[in-house]
């Protein structure tokens, strides 16, 4: 019994984030390492004049203390019980999960548009995309959202899921804390483009097995969802590299092959047309319950996620606790 208690974190935070996702009226540990991003980056915007070793150092500094501080916690409350220690793990690990918020958020675009409330559908999806959303029509509002689901699946969940796996809590900080940098840094205009590179990069290779895992569970458990799996599989193999990020376009398009839906192409950012090819095939024109089904792909692909990363954790750790 005593192997399965490493894991025991992991599914209840899981499940804890499903049922009640993130308390709003509560801080949150990511708003305070996007703190301490944003006063870290003026410190280094002062002191260094080589901005590219600066931002190195700051994101040094910033994955150093957001995996320390958890890891300080958890230690002193295992030492005095392991239960408390357990709760507080379980905890931890459901704050860094994001299932719950990225559905409820999404389904926001969802409901507003199968109303036909065209300017409630722009204003939701306007609250969990980077893109200017005062061009798009209906069907390019509902596909952004769909857009938005299948690739923070893995920004938001199994990526996570994954670093827990290896690390528990402390993995799944650590891992957001990169994440949470290259969200907010890791942009290649003027600004950011010294400062923001080696958490680019970073980024980059801590998805890079995560993305491509999660397309594959995409597929699989498309099947399960009424999905199309064997054309997930087949749009994945021929659009996976259709993004200037080597992992973004994953996820897109396998939830795309599954969809039957073509995803991506062009759009705007802060009043300039960027040219990106499209995911997919244009099979059938979009509708607001797309974004059901990729909420459904979503939450397939977390499952299987966190079935695997249970497992690794309790054959690394097992025994320890």
């Amino acid at each position: 019994m005593k192997i399965f208690l490493p894991a025991l974190p992991i599914l209840l935070g899981f499940l804890l984030d499903c049922l009640i996702g993130d308390p709003y009226s509560l801080p949150h540990p990511i708003k305070l390492i996007g703190r301490l991003i944003s006063k870290l980056e003026n410190v280094v915007r002062k002191h260094f004049s080589d901005l590219r070793k600066g931002g190195t150092v700051l994101a040094l500094t910033v994955i150093i203390l957001s995996a320390a501080v958890p890891l300080g916690v958890l230690i002193i409350c295992y030492s005095i019980h392991i239960l408390l220690g357990l709760a507080v793990e379980t905890i931890l690990c459901c704050y860094m999960l994001a299932a719950r918020c990225l559905c409820n958020e999404s389904m926001k675009v969802c409901k507003a548009a199968e109303k036909g409330d065209t300017e409630a559908a722009r204003e939701a999806v306007s609250m969990i995309v980077g893109r200017d959303t005062a061009v798009l029509d209906i069907d390019g509002i509902v596909r952004a959202a769909v857009e938005t689901v299948a690739e923070n699946t893995s920004d938001g969940v199994t990526a996570p899921l994954f670093y827990m796996g290896l690390g528990g809590a402390v993995g799944g900080f650590f891992y957001k804390s990169v994440n949470t940098m290259d969200s907010m840094i890791g942009y290649t205009d003027e600004r950011y483009a010294d400062i923001g590179r080696f958490a680019a990069k970073l980024d980059d290779v801590l998805n890079y097995i995560p993305s491509r895992l999660t397309a594959v569970l995409m597929a699989v458990t498309a099947p399960l969802c009424g999905l199309d799996g064997r054309n997930a599989f087949r749009i994945w193999k021929r659009d996976r590299r259709n993004h200037a990020s080597p992992n973004s376009a994953q996820t897109e398009s396998a939830c795309a092959g599954a969809l039957h839906l073509r995803l991506a192409g062009d759009a705007w950012y802060f009043g300039k047309l960027h040219k990106k090819p499209y995911i997919g095939d244009d099979d059938r024109r979009i509708e607001p319950d797309d974004i059901r089904c990729a909420n459904r792909l979503m939450y397939g692909a977390s499952i299987l996620m966190l079935i695997l990363s249970a497992t690794a954790r309790c054959l690394i750790f097992g025994g320890i606790l």
